[in-house]
């Protein structure tokens, strides 16, 4: 039996968001260049489809208040029903600091801007063993959107008034999905456990229209779809928190020289570091990206979070390995050393992937990359020695560029849902120990640490907790 209901109200929102890591949402497609393409509207340039949006809030409001909604489907027909939320696509904003909606004739190669939309950057992966090599079939990559980009999307939400005073019956609902937007923990896209997808709310400007007031109707009526068109109404300036994520501020202070590969080389060396640029918004609130002095554009130092992800997930595993008394020599044969998705304490932090989708699950800990600093690269050249003759092995000379660090502070965050600690009090203890490992220098990140790269110092605090740890490399330098 079906039921008719009147909507009296109408409740939009216009948000403004900005990328604070870059996003990978992808198109499905690949081409010659990159396994995974972000997908792009028809003027060429990215944006963020509304099932984007809508599947993320979805899930950080819920499954059992968003079917209240965002709507549901059952066997049963009568039983199903339709949302009452919907999501415009998310747009870009342009060089103008204007929304680009609808078709626009885009000049891709005389303006700058533009011009590095054309052809997105490139992101590097390598799946690594417990051995500390790339699993098979391992190697991938895919395209991300620059950091700092902006976006704009409206939310609009059907209501009923309550019966009493007029007003909107879903009120506290829409406003729950815009407290939701400002979550510490959202992400947009893919990658969302591994750097990619942090946003920050701009700006939300929401309105209620009553579609019984005439003035509300006609403001309504001529409410443009077009993102491009000003639109105003209240500011919304609430936040939300959760008490149900631990958050570590990580400090690296690099005793000397890093790598962080590109996967590539260039006409100098066979590898060099991996560097990005990014967006700046300027005091008219327009999109630039940085030059240097010789109005070239500047790439900026990279930290990809996989990085640090796979070398704390590795060293967990073996912490929780050494407090659980598992042990290689064959000691103790019920007690076998677990490692990648066979330990519990990866699988329950990190996440792990199975062939039955209702069995796997996505990690408990958030990332982020970390795109700070310009600084100097230092050519350092290797080969191979013959143990025999005391040569140079044909063809074992090759050549890296490495980034120069000492006197920097690189700050990120990392989350961890507190759910995971609690299935363990070992998993809390192990990862906390992995991060100590970082800061005294036993635990180095990127590339070629068996070359003495990627050693760093610095501190880590549990914020509002009680571990930290700390060595400044400056004063263990001069010890």
């Amino acid at each position: 039996m079906s039921t008719k209901t009147t909507y009296t109200h109408r409740l939009v929102a216009r948000v403004t968001i900005e990328s604070q890591t870059p996003l990978a949402v992808g198109s499905g497609e690949k081409d010659i260049t990159t396994d995974a393409l972000v997908i792009k509207d028809f003027n060429g340039l990215p944006y963020i489809p509304g099932t984007a949006i809508a599947g993320i809030l979805r899930h950080a409001i819920g499954e059992k208040t968003a079917k209240e909604f965002f709507g549901k489907h059952e066997e049963k027909s009568e039983n199903s029903r339709g949302s009452e939320i919907i999501f415009s696509e998310a747009k870009m904003i342009g060089s103008d600091g204007k929304v680009i909606d609808g078709l626009h004739s885009i000049d891709f190669e005389n303006n700058p801007f533009y011009a590095k939309f054309k052809e997105l950057p490139i992101r590097q992966h390598a799946k690594i063993t417990d051995k500390g090599i790339t699993a098979k079939g391992g190697k991938f990559d895919e395209q991300v959107v620059y950091q700092g980009t902006r976006f704009d999307f409206e939310i609009e939400m059907v209501s009923e008034d309550n019966g009493k005073d007029k007003s909107p019956k879903k009120l506290d609902d829409f406003l729950c999905v815009l407290r939701e937007l400002n979550s510490q923990t959202l992400r947009i896209g893919s990658g969302t456990r591994c750097g990619f997808g942090k946003i920050k709310v701009k700006n939300i400007v929401w309105r209620k229209f009553d579609l019984s007031n005439p003035n509300d109707l006609k403001d309504y009526i001529n409410k443009s779809s077009d993102l491009s068109q000003p639109f105003s109404g209240d500011k919304f300036v609430e936040e939300t928190s959760s008490d149900k994520w631990t958050t570590y501020e990580l400090i690296l202070q690099p005793e000397d020289f890093f790598l962080f590969g590109s996967g590539f080389g260039d006409d100098e060396v066979d590898m060099t570091p991996v560097k990005e640029e990014t967006i700046d918004w300027d005091e008219n609130d327009k999109p630039v990206f940085t030059k240097n002095n010789n109005d070239e554009f500047t790439k900026f130092v990279l930290i990809p979070a996989t990085s640090l992800k796979g070398a704390i997930a590795h060293r967990t595993a073996y912490h929780y390995n050494r407090l659980k008394q598992r042990y290689v020599d064959g000691s103790n044969p019920d007690k076998t050393p677990k490692v990648g998705s066979e330990s519990e304490v990866v699988r329950a932090l990190f996440g792990y992937e199975s062939q039955d989708e209702r069995v796997q699950k996505r990690g408990s800990v958030i990332f982020n990359d970390v795109i700070q600093y310009i600084l100097p690269d230092k050519i350092l050249n290797h080969v191979s020695i013959d143990r025999f003759t005391g040569g140079a092995i044909d063809s074992a000379l090759f050549d890296e560029k490495t980034t120069f660090g000492n006197g920097k502070s690189f700050k990120t965050e990392i989350l961890v849902e507190k759910a995971a600690f609690n299935e363990d009090a070992a998993f809390k203890e192990a990862f906390e120990t992995a991060l100590k490992d970082i800061i005294d220098g036993l635990l180095p990140l990127g590339g070629g640490v068996n070359r003495g790269n990627g050693c760093f110092g610095g501190s880590v605090e549990e914020v509002n907790g009680t571990f930290n740890h700390k060595r400044e490399v400056e004063k263990w330098k001069q010890q």
